[in-house]
């Protein structure tokens, strides 16, 4: 998928807010958490995200997902139980190394549930942490496949890299026997991008190969012209960066886009008139865009955040809030017994049903084929296909810890 992966950490109070457990959940927010600990005190947790940094728009959509989630669940109480749930907010700039000092911070001052994580590289070294003080980490839009099965004490609360793949590959149906050309930028952005869908498309029977071009590229009609030589059935394009907008003008004017089904990820809307004229000729995978549901819990996020309109990351957010909640309604302060909750989990959250894999705590979720339709900075995303959670499902990772 297209999306691109201060030294203080900044640390502010938030408002004190809960969350209760979705519709589908057991029990309500009001009922006293059954895992012991004071009954009256305030439960913390500490949200340790992209504030600031090239993530932060990403962020941002979280935040603002997550506060909309912990009103939702507990019906405005900001409470489970007779317990408040008391936010801290920590500032990671995408920096692994401030991400983890923060995360020790947090913990050190007594807090149990640490969620976060907008950098794939921030998660996974939050997530030996978590393990090693045996507190409970919630990723967040961070899309590495190692997140899962980090180990007992990480979940998600966002999609991988696999789901996405899986969606790109749906395009095509039947792989077998499919040949599929990976367009992407020398480096490791584009050797990610070229891995996953050798092991994904390619391991349903497809013949993949690449065509690559340097990071510094800004003439495209070389590429697109070997592009259409190997005549694929399927072009995945995994691109980051400010050229975006000429290759894809490139790909459009040398026939690229007419002569096969060419996907690539719908990154967050800012970004969409970077596809100026080529966007409608897209096939889109997805993870969320508004107006891709109709969920009581998409309904309550347009409600409250900015501007009444959902975003890619607005579903993580708010799906970390329904975790929260779950997590402190039945562990109260046992950890162990919030793993314990955790695990097999089926709730309805802003993209629709959403279900924690007890083995290895993968978050199976809807996925969406999109169009975009319209032009100039007016663009308008439709669904096209939903794959269920179980469509779109990755293979089951060994837990390592």
């Amino acid at each position: 998928m297209t999306i691109r992966h201060t030294r203080r950490v900044f640390l502010t109070a938030a408002t004190s807010v809960a969350v209760v457990l979705a519709a589908t959940a057991c029990g309500s927010p009001q009922d006293t958490a059954s895992g012991g600990g004071d009954a009256a005190a305030p439960v913390k947790v500490g949200l340790v995200y992209s504030q600031s940094g090239p993530l932060a728009s990403y962020g941002k959509q979280y935040i603002e997902g997550f506060k909309a989630g912990l009103d939702f669940a507990t019906k405005g109480t900001g409470k489970v139980g007779d317990r408040t749930i008391e936010v801290t907010e920590a500032d990671d700039a995408g920096d692994p190394a401030k991400a983890v000092s923060a995360a020790k911070d947090l913990i050190g001052k007594g807090t149990k549930i640490i969620a976060g994580s907008t950098s794939s590289g921030v998660a996974l070294q939050v997530a030996p942490i978590a393990a090693q003080n045996k507190v409970l980490f919630i990723s967040g839009p961070a899309a590495t496949d190692a997140v899962t099965g980090a180990n007992k004490y990480t979940f998600r609360s966002g999609r991988q890299s696999w789901q996405d793949v899986v969606t790109a590959r749906s395009f095509i149906g039947d792989a077998g026997g499919k040949k599929v050309v990976v367009f992407a930028q020398d480096g490791a952005f584009g050797d990610a991008n070229e891995a996953a869908v050798k092991a994904v498309i390619g391991g349903a029977g497809a013949n993949v190969s690449s065509v690559r071009a340097p990071a510094s590229a800004t003439e495209f009609t070389p590429f697109a012209s070997q592009i259409k030589a190997a005549k694929p059935d399927l072009l995945f394009v995994a691109w980051a960066g400010t050229t975006a907008g000429a290759m894809w003008q490139t790909l459009d004017q040398q026939g690229v886009l007419a002569s096969t089904t060419v996907v690539t990820g719908l990154d967050i809307r800012a970004s969409w008139p970077t596809f100026g004229a080529a966007g409608s000729k897209i096939s889109f995978l997805s993870h969320y865009f508004d107006g891709a549901s109709d969920t009581d819990a998409a309904k309550a996020a347009k409600a409250k955040v900015p501007g009444g309109t959902l975003d890619l990351f607005h579903p993580d957010g708010f799906a970390a809030a329904q975790m929260v909640v779950r997590a402190v309604q039945e562990g109260g302060d046992d950890v162990e017994k919030m793993v314990k909750a955790l695990e097999g989990w089926e709730f309805e959250g802003v993209k629709g049903t959403m279900k924690i894999r007890a083995e290895d705590h993968a978050l199976l979720q809807p996925m969406y084929q999109a169009k975009l339709s319209g032009s100039g900075t007016t663009f308008t995303a439709t669904a096209q296909k939903s794959l269920t959670g179980d469509e779109s499902a990755p293979p089951v990772a060994q837990m390592k810890g």
